[in-house]
């Protein structure tokens, strides 16, 4: 619970500071600023399991070059532990009209032990507008692994909007302190179905979550107990500032 305070805490600061400090980030020159929750979400499992689970960003810096932060987890609120946690630091510079290339650290604090990474990744706008997010990693432990974020936002109306999304990630060997084997080790898919009641300021939302794991990964976990797929309903908000 304590380190679910933390996180939390750690929003909590980055939002303040982006809603009233607006000289720590704000334009000056060609200096820009901004914050986002993406998700921000009570999760209700098939087996009646209660989770919190959030992802959001904030950057500051120019068109040429972005600091960001990237921050992502899931509480479980039935074990108070976390599932997963994740905080990132990177750089981000474009390189196109359409796409930035960014590389830096993610540290990962969930109930098992904790792992450093290094980043490298790609982000931006595919054709026909899809969100991509794809990332390499390296950990500390000179395991290779990679994650496939893909997104759409398909507007119904001018303030109702449908989201589908899918996170696909793999390992190149297996981290069995962590429970990750080679392979395609887990994927999540979902949908949201969201209403802008402020522009893109708030707009609260309501969808499902199918995760799933697989291979060796399903095989660790089954081994601990765990669960290895399982759906589960969310009611949240996406907060933009």
């Amino acid at each position: 619970m304590k380190r679910l305070f933390t996180s939390l805490a750690w929003i909590g600061v980055v939002v303040s500071l982006a809603l009233v400090n607006p000289a720590w980030a704000q334009e000056k020159g060609l200096l820009f600023y901004g914050a986002q929750l993406e998700e921000f979400e009570y999760r209700l499992g098939d087996q009646d399991d209660d989770f919190l689970a959030w992802n959001g960003d904030a950057f500051v810096g120019t068109d040429e070059m972005k600091l960001r932060w990237l921050g992502e987890g899931e509480y479980d609120l039935d074990k108070d532990d976390f599932e997963t946690l994740e905080n990132w630091l990177v750089l981000q510079v474009p390189i196109s009209t359409f796409f930035d290339v960014k590389g830096g650290v993610r540290l990962d604090t969930p109930k098992d032990a904790d792992r450093w990474y290094g980043v490298v990744g790609l982000a931006g706008l595919a054709p026909q507008w899809f969100e991509i997010d794809a990332d390499l990693f390296i950990s500390e432990t000179g395991d290779t692994s990679a994650r496939l974020d893909v997104e759409y936002e398909l507007l119904l109306t001018n303030y109702l909007i449908l989201t589908p999304s899918v996170e696909i990630n793999a390992a190149f060997s297996d981290d069995r302190e962590i429970g990750v084997g080679s392979g395609i080790s887990d994927m999540e898919a979902g949908v949201r179905l969201s209403y802008d009641l402020i522009d893109r300021t708030f707009s609260p939302y309501l969808g499902f979550v199918y995760e799933r794991k697989f291979g060796q990964t399903e095989d660790f976990a089954e081994a601990e107990g765990d669960d290895i797929d399982g759906w589960r309903l969310v009611i949240g908000t996406r907060l933009m500032f």
